[in-house]
This record gives structure tokens, C-alpha cells and sequence, in this order.
């Protein structure tokens, strides 16, 4: 008799496997970094490491570091900006003290990330020691930084297991984490609840421009990729649905449709081309389409949080088979994970079956109260110290290399 592993379970098996072996590698490494730094005096980077690096894998995260880097640049404090984007806006930053540096495009990447010296790195990339992406043995600490609102487990497998600490913006992110490192036997990190800093500046920005000016109402159509995405599930039905209810329609994908789903975005451009009642749009900055709309339809996107937190607006969500097998949500007891709790009090669900009463569904998020009380509960959930996120990952991050460089961690 024949042993078989259907594909699925050989790739989740494969993950696991990985997994176990980082989590050795990781224990192996952090040995040897507290002898070094033992015999060492305490320092764990040579004369030709930096204090910070910053690592970003593309231009459109550069709103996720810009308040942090701005806050440390106050401080004086230099970074190194390592990007993996050509055109990244760090290199127009205009900030003293941060160094933009080109590391891209391919294998280089890692070439560059995998023998770095930097006393703190912060990233928002996951799957660091998981695959091409190593922990440099010149680097002394790795910081996280979370790129949304939502769940942090709702990344790939093992997304965040090899950092040293991560930034969060509420308690149900650090539960879920704690669980993770228990099931997996892993060292706990150093977990900091510290708000969200680009969330802080868009409200600010918000508060300062005010609300758009009167318009026509308008519909925010705003699917992320992949298989169990809006555009996947419905293709261009969504479309024709949202045209028949009359109201002007923004249709901006995720950046990555158009390169990793570039034959179905092709097509759907070709047949619906932009008119007075369609618009297309990729702007690098999201402001103004989401100040500009009075709805959002989307599926499991964290733009969702961002237009009913800060603009306070409702959504319209999609609820797909979403397949919980290669992310870390999957290891929880609890499955039901919190973005699923969420979503219901932010807004109505878009199904098969309602889907020809779009328009209707529309018109009840916009006028019932009720989701702007379920607003207000979710983001006093997952948004701690609103409008301190920068100060508050600056005073962390100084903190921490100041120790590490003057060898008071871990003596």
C-alpha cells in the first residue's frame, strides 16, 4: 500500500518542516550573538555597521516608515533606507538624516539584506529566516512593523516568527501572537503596543483638509489579488453591478494585480475604459480617492481599515473561501480570527445571492448609524495611542539600540 499526500498537505508539511528547522537555526544564532556580545563587552556590530536600517521590498510601503523615519530624523538619528524600488519616494524624502540606498531588483536583494551590519532593522516584510531573506549575523535585533490594521496572523506561515520584536496596535494582535509562540515553542518576542503612525498621519492630514467637496455619490471599488480576491470570485460582474446602480465608480486594484494578475487586469481595463461614470486609479498615494468616496467595496484588503477608521465611512465586504491551510492563522484554537468579527460591524457582506441588490446594500451602509457605533468599537479594538504611533516606535527603537551598542541588553 502506497502512502499519498495530496499537494496541499505536502506543501503545508514542507512549511512546517522549514519552520522547525528556523526555529533551531533561530535558538543556534541567538546563542552565539549573546557570546559575542559576551565577549564582545556587549557590542555586537563593528566600527562599519549602522545604528538603524530600515528594509522596505516595495515603493508603496514608504508610507508605512515615512512618520517613523521623520520622528528619528528629528532625533538625529541616522538610517539606512534599503529598498528593493527603483523610483522608492525615500529618495526624495528630503531627510537629513536618512540614507536611501537602491538593493534591487532580484537575488541582490538578499545578497545585500543576508550580510548586513545594523544594530536595529525594521521592516514590514514577513518571512524573515524562512526562505531567501536570512538573519545577517551582523545585524543584533529585528523589529516588525505591521503594514495594516487587521490581523498580524494573516500572514504566511511563519511570517513573523523570527523577529525580536514587534509593533502592534492592539491587544488582540498580541494575544494571537503569544498563542503562536507557544504552539511553535519559540522565544517570546518583545512586543510593544504602539498605535498605527501612518493611520495617525492620514487622520491628520484628513483633519487639516477637511471632507471632500459636495460630489455625486461615489463608490470605492478596492480588491486586493489572488484567488480568493473580489476580482477572482466575481471577475467583471462585479462591475456590471456596480455601473447599474448609477453612481460613479473608482476602481483601484492592488498594486500587485498588475503585475502577478496582469492578463485579467488587461482585460478588464480594455472593457471598461475610463468614462464620466468609470475611473481607473493607481496613484501612489491613496488620499484623495479615499476622501473622495462615500463607500468602499472590497474583500479582505486592509484599506478596509483605513477608510472606516480614519475616514469613517462603511464598506462593503466579500466573504470568499478563504482557505486558512498556508497562514498562521491556521495553527490557532480559535480560527475565527478577529477581522471576521470585525468586518460585520463595519458594514454589510457581499454575497451571490445579494449581489443584484448592490445598490440597495449601498445605500443602507451610507444612511444607518448603526455601523458608524461599530466603527467607533472597532477602532478602539486595533487602534491604541491614536496619533502617538510615530513617537512611541521612535522612543522604542532608540531605546533598543542605545542598549544593544552600550551592551545592557541580555548581560
Amino acid at each position: 500500500m502506497k502512502l499519498y499526500i495530496d499537494p496541499g498537505t505536502g506543501s503545508m508539511l514542507i512549511t512546517v518542516l522549514i519552520g522547525i528547522a528556523g526555529a533551531a537555526v533561530y535558538s543556534l544564532r541567538t546563542r552565539i550573538m549573546k557570546m559575542k556580545m559576551k565577549i564582545g563587552g556587549g557590542k555586537v556590530v563593528d566600527a562599519e555597521s549602522v545604528p538603524f536600517a530600515v528594509f522596505s521590498d516595495n515603493k508603496r510601503y514608504f508610507d508605512i516608515f515615512e512618520p517613523v523615519l521623520r520622528e528619528m530624523d528629528k532625533r538625529g538619528r541616522d538610517i539606512l533606507y534599503l529598498t528593493a524600488s527603483e523610483d522608492d519616494p525615500a529618495f526624495d524624502c528630503g531627510l537629513e538624516h536618512v540614507t536611501a540606498e537602491y538593493i534591487g531588483p532580484g537575488n541582490r536583494v538578499f545578497t545585500r539584506l543576508n550580510n548586513l551590519k545594523a544594530t536595529v532593522v525594521l521592516s514590514t516584510t514577513p518571512g524573515l529566516d524562512v526562505y531567501q531573506w536570512k538573519r545577517s549575523p551582523g545585524v543584533a535585533y529585528y523589529v516588525h512593523i505591521p503594514h495594516a490594521a487587521s490581523d498580524v496572523i494573516l500572514y504566511r506561515m511563519f511570517g513573523i516568527d523570527y523577529y525580536d520584536a514587534i509593533l502592534l496596535s492592539g491587544k488582540h494582535q498580541e494575544r494571537d501572537v503569544r498563542e503562536l509562540e507557544e504552539l511553535r515553542g519559540l522565544p517570546a518576542k518583545d512586543i510593544r503596543i504602539v498605535g498605527i503612525p501612518y493611520m495617525d498621519v492620514m487622520a491628520e492630514r484628513l483633519k487639516r483638509e477637511g471632507p471632500a467637496p459636495e460630489h455625486e455619490r461615489t463608490v470605492l471599488l478596492a480588491p486586493s489579488w489572488g484567488k480568493s480576491a473580489l476580482f477572482s470570485v466575481y471577475g467583471s460582474r462585479i462591475i456590471d453591478v456596480l455601473l447599474a446602480t448609477g453612481y460613479h465608480i473608482i476602481i483601484r486594484p492592488h498594486p500587485q494585480s498588475f503585475t502577478a494578475e496582469k492578463e485579467m487586469m488587461d482585460g478588464l481595463m480594455e472593457k471598461y475604459p475610463g468614462s464620466d461614470r468609470i475611473e481607473w486609479n493607481r496613484d501612489r498615494d491613496n488620499f484623495d480617492v479615499l476622501r473622495r468616496s462615500d463607500i468602499l467595496v472590497s474583500d479582505f484588503s486592509g484599506v478596509i481599515f483605513d477608510f472606516a477608521l480614519i475616514y469613517d465611512k462603511p464598506v462593503i465586504y466579500t466573504d470568499p473561501d478563504f482557505d486558512l491551510a498556508p497562514y498562521d492563522a491556521w495553527w490557532l484554537k480559535d480560527k475565527t480570527v478577529w477581522t471576521v468579527t470585525a468586518l460585520p460591524r463595519l458594514g454589510r457582506e457581499l454575497t451571490e445571492e445579494n449581489m443584484e441588490n448592490l445598490k440597495s446594500l449601498i445605500d443602507e451602509c451610507i444612511e444607518d448609524t448603526h455601523f458608524s457605533e461599530g466603527r467607533q468599537e472597532v477602532r478602539e479594538e486595533t487602534w491604541e495611542h491614536i496619533s502617538c504611533g510615530a513617537s512611541l516606535t521612535a522612543d522604542f527603537l532608540c531605546v533598543k539600540c542605545d542598549e544593544l551598542m552600550n551592551g545592557k541588553e541580555d548581560e
